[in-house]
């Protein structure tokens, strides 16, 4: 069942200091997401123990001691480059404690796709006034501050950028690790949007347009698996829910725009 949240003062997982230009800006970095998943453990429905994973030689069948095993590259079928920990490690990049701001970019240039995974920036002793001098240019430039930095052994792109009253840096993907956009099925072929039809979609957009809350969204899946969790844990009877229909295929858009609107008008009139 679901477990308490518990207490205590967050503790930084990294220190340093955002640097740009000349002026240096001591930080601590927290982790700004807490992943909320429901996770499963694998076990023998025979005995209700868990499973234990095995580490076994496809060429043998037996199990490999953890000492022996070895990182290689596969080349091609049963074709491996292996590499050695020692050479790994030469190749690390060497653990700085500085976030390097290299240039500044207007917010709205940047593709959210990029974006990887959030932390918070706090000042660090001493840092007070350089930290709220850069986030009060950086909010009134709406600005983001695109950055290298090392965190354990790895190097990042990075995304600096203000958030109420916190600088948060942003882990980056890589150009080439965004799949592009040319090989998937879209439409080649110049489709036609009547007038009529560009009207009804801008309105039903505008008709469900508001300020985002994001408190008012909820991971639904996630608390029925745990009312499902706890349900069990108590012994009572579960009953099965009847799979959702699939979605009906649009045959007439117009109908479909029109019957849209129609429907928020009417829940927005309290019908």
């Amino acid at each position: 069942m679901p477990r308490a949240r518990l207490g205590g003062v967050p503790r930084p997982i990294w220190s340093g200091a955002i640097s740009f230009g000349l002026v240096n800006v001591p930080v601590k970095l927290f982790s700004a997401t807490s992943a909320k998943d429901v996770r499963f453990h694998q076990i023998d429905g025979r005995t209700n123990s868990r499973i234990k994973q095995k580490r076994v030689s496809v060429a043998t069948g037996d199990e490999v001691p953890y000492e022996d095993i070895v990182k290689g590259y596969e080349l091609g079928t049963d074709q491996f480059v292996i590499i050695t920990p020692e050479e790994l490690d030469s190749l690390e990049t060497r653990a700085t404690r500085t976030i390097d701001i290299e240039d500044f970019v207007d917010l709205d240039q940047i593709d959210p796709i990029y974006y990887e995974r959030a932390y918070y920036l706090v000042p660090d002793k001493g840092g007070a006034k350089a930290y709220a001098l850069l986030r009060a240019a950086m909010r009134e430039s709406n600005k983001v501050g695109i950055a290298k930095v090392v965190l354990r052994t790895k190097q990042y792109l990075a995304a600096i950028r203000v958030k109420d009253d916190v600088l948060v840096i942003e882990t980056m993907l890589y150009p080439d690790e965004v799949n592009p956009t040319d090989d998937l099925d879209l439409p080649r072929e110049e489709v036609e949007v009547t007038d009529r039809e560009e009207k009804m979609a801008r309105q039903l957009i505008d008709s469900l347009t508001t300020d985002f809350e994001p408190e008012k969204y909820h991971d639904e899946y996630r608390e029925r698996v745990l009312a499902l969790i706890e349900q069990k844990a108590s012994g009572q009877e579960i009953v099965l829910e009847e799979a959702s229909e699939e979605p009906s295929k649009v045959v007439d858009l117009m109908a479909a725009l029109e019957a849209s609107l129609a429907a928020v008008k009417k829940s927005k009139d309290g019908g």
